[in-house]
């Protein structure tokens, strides 16, 4: 009965209709899998005595045992309350109880040995409990005292009696009625090879562990299968695609990509780009769908190796796509690929909401009719009016910004075979998070930088330093180059970012009154914003202050300064976006974050990075390190995180990597799972579909 774990709660002796709605709207709590995957946040070790005088740490719990020396009830009416005072030979502490008072005061007895525990407060400088759990102390039992877990409660599930004891009882009842059910689905060569604990008994041992070791061994083998788990879907869903969708084979190197390489680029490539390119053309030679991940950093090269890859296409005889998530990221590909394919043979065109009627129309015929090379736009492209029959390979710019039913209407663009698919992110995806959000994709890596590119130097400034602030945009525009200064986006108050933005501005006019200083918002008309970025482009403006709608699409090679405001309001990957909008040229560039003296440790943290570092994959490390996975942009819709409720992908990247190893071994003899030894392992894949879902994601 593996489907046990999907029964509902109610099953669960001691859930009547009041827990099962509580336990659904507070916890997300429907079925017995779900109570049981309700893991502890962490443990107590009961065994431990702690000598009162060793109890200093507030919000920590604490058992002692010591003698009853005192004993009063205070206070009248509502404020009454039961004080009792205990003291061993270390020290002395109060415990205070507002609740069963009579009850208590009868049940205590002064110079009474109590066993103690509770958690520890701090009231008018001395330590204190409230509420504590008290017993009389038996010497006998106490190596018998076990490991107490403790679970998060809403203060609804508290007032119900679903306190942490209470959820342990359920906890009890619900592995008394599954644990018959909870059979094995390792095949027994993993099993024994890695000496795993076995399920049931990681089940049961992570809620009622009997020692630390045996919660560490649970927890161990409970992170694997969840991390497991994932990576065998994700490689089962990578194979299916693999058969299920034929690719344009596109194994000719022609003429238009050796002229590109021979005539048009300036520079070799870096070993990254060739070894990416490799990779690109072994997929699109293959008759396979290509579905590949490109990640590098700001100025890394992305763009070359994409116009590889739909030169490609046009030396098979099919066309190419980019997408790209904004109008002016549009407009900066179509300038940039116009720029390195003049001289040569290719028909290329851009096509967005604002290309004129007249315009539009000729271009739809070139596309339909095959006339078309490459066909550069934003979301429009993939609409049913936009034709292209011989749609051979699809570029997409920064993925994350476009949903899965949009991606999706691009399988309809050539019958019977899937155009390959390249997606592109300047956000770099720390390793972890790629296996798991991007575990059904190929991932390709430029990680290297093409030479003669001058690092960024970054610099943390405070309010105090305006003077030197301004002196340095003061140099860096009397040489003839411009800056930007950002405000940070105030989500819940439109009023007050507009005044922190127009404030700023104004110090900025006022400190620079012979420079054309353009202001840019969100509240600003489409056209108002593209007017202003548009004379910041061609350099009639010096300064651009602005929220952060410049982080993606605004490509100024002779900008060389960022000055980013209460940097400390930013997310690091935010940060390192930023800062990738200067050092586009050839010429030293300058990142100032300015904050004021009052920051909290996790920004202190934040800011040095950016100091020490220009490697966006060293950022992404760190920023899921602090923030943790689940807030990181693309994590929500992917329906794996939702899978994980012990595991974490920013602090368990050595098992994810050892899970995916294990996943590999499995799929590669066996990726259906249709050998007998593995049917109870497919069951357990099937049953967390059904649970959770997944969706492709690239």
């Amino acid at each position: 009965m593996r489907n046990a774990l999907e029964a509902p709660i109610s099953l669960v002796p001691g859930v009547g209709e009041r827990y099962v709605k509580l336990l659904s709207q507070e916890a997300d709590i429907v079925s017995v899998g779900d109570l049981l995957a309700y893991y502890p946040y962490r443990y107590i070790d009961r065994s431990v005595l702690t000598p009162i005088r060793g109890m200093s740490r507030e919000g920590e719990h604490y058992q002692f045992v010591a003698q009853l020396v005192h004993i009063a009830c205070e206070g009248v009416g509502r404020k009454q309350r039961l004080v009792v005072d205990f003291q061993d030979a270390s020290g002395r502490i109060r415990c205070v109880f507002f609740k069963g008072i009579q009850w208590l005061y009868k049940r205590f007895r002064v110079g009474g040995q109590y066993l103690v525990f509770g958690r520890l407060s701090v009231f008018g400088g001395s330590v204190t409990m409230a509420h504590p759990e008290v017993n009389l102390y038996n010497p006998q039992q106490q190596d018998r005292i076990p490991m107490e877990p403790l679970y998060h409660a809403s203060e609804k599930m508290k007032k119900a009696g679903l306190n942490s004891r209470g959820i342990l009882r359920l906890m009890g009842a619900a592995l008394q009625w599954a644990r018959p059910h909870l059979a094995e689905y390792l095949p027994e060569g993993l099993l024994s090879r890695y000496r795993f604990m076995p399920y049931g008994e990681a089940v049961t041992a992570v809620h009622f562990p009997r020692d630390g070791e045996q919660a560490r061994h649970a927890i161990g083998r409970l992170k694997f299968d969840e991390l497991f788990g994932i990576q065998v879907q994700l490689l089962q869903l990578h194979e299916s695609y693999r058969i299920a969708y034929k690719g344009f084979e596109c194994p000719r190197v022609g003429e238009l990509t050796h002229r590109l390489y021979r005539e048009a680029l300036p520079f070799d490539l870096t070993n990254a780009q060739k070894r990416v390119v490799r990779e690109i053309r072994g997929d699109m030679g293959s008759g396979r769908q290509m579905n590949r991940l490109l990640q590098g950093d700001v100025g890394s090269g992305k763009t070359v190796v994409a116009l590889f890859t739909m030169l490609l296409a046009a030396d098979n005889g099919y066309q190419a796509m980019l997408m790209a998530p904004t109008e002016i990221l549009a407009q900066q590909h179509f300038g940039t690929l116009s720029r390195m394919l003049s001289g040569l043979p290719v028909h290329l065109a851009l096509l967005t909401g604002s290309t004129p009627a007249r315009a539009r129309r000729e271009i739809l015929v070139g596309a339909e009719s095959g006339y078309l090379h490459i066909l550069v736009g934003t979301h429009a492209l993939i609409e049913d009016w936009v034709r292209l029959p011989k749609l051979g390979v699809v570029v997409v710019d920064e993925q994350q910004r476009f949903g899965v039913d949009q991606r999706a209407k691009l399988w309809r663009k050539a019958e019977g075979y899937a155009p390959h698919v390249l997606i592109m992110t300047a956000t770099p995806i720390p390793r972890t998070l790629a296996l798991t959000l991007y575990g059904d994709l190929d991932v390709s890596v430029i990680d290297e930088l093409p030479p003669g590119r001058k690092p960024i130097r970054t610099a943390h400034m405070y309010e105090t330093q305006r003077a030197e602030v301004y002196g340095l945009l003061q140099r860096e525009v009397a040489a003839g180059r411009q800056a930007y200064v950002v405000f940070p986006l105030i989500e819940e108050n439109g009023k007050l970012e507009l005044q922190s933005l127009t404030e700023g501005h104004a110090r900025l006019v006022e400190a620079f009154p012979s420079l054309s200083v353009e202001i840019v918002h969100g509240r600003m008309r489409p056209e108002e914003k593209e007017a202003a970025m548009g004379r910041f482009k061609r350099g009639e403006a010096h300064i651009l202050v602005s929220t952060t709608v410049i982080e993606v699409g605004v490509d100024v090679p002779n900008a060389t300064v960022m000055v980013i405001e209460n940097a400390d309001r930013f997310g690091l990957s935010q940060l390192h976006q930023l800062r990738g909008r200067v050092g586009r040229g050839g010429e030293l560039s300058h990142c100032v974050l300015v904050t004021d003296y009052k920051l909290s440790s996790s920004a202190h943290e934040r800011l040095a990075t950016m100091v020490r570092t220009t490697n966006g994959f060293e950022i992404a490390e760190a920023d899921m390190r602090l923030r943790g996975s689940g807030s990181l942009e693309g994590t929500q819709q992917s329906g794996h995180n939702a899978q994980l409720k012990l595991a974490s992908l920013a602090e368990d990247g050595e098992l994810l990597g050892f899970a995916r190893d294990r996943a590999r071994e499995i799929c590669a003899e066996d990726p259906l799972l249709l050998k007998p030894e593995n049917e109870p392992l497919r069951e357990h894949i099937a049953s967390l579909k059904r649970v959770f879902g997944y969706e492709k994601v690239g």
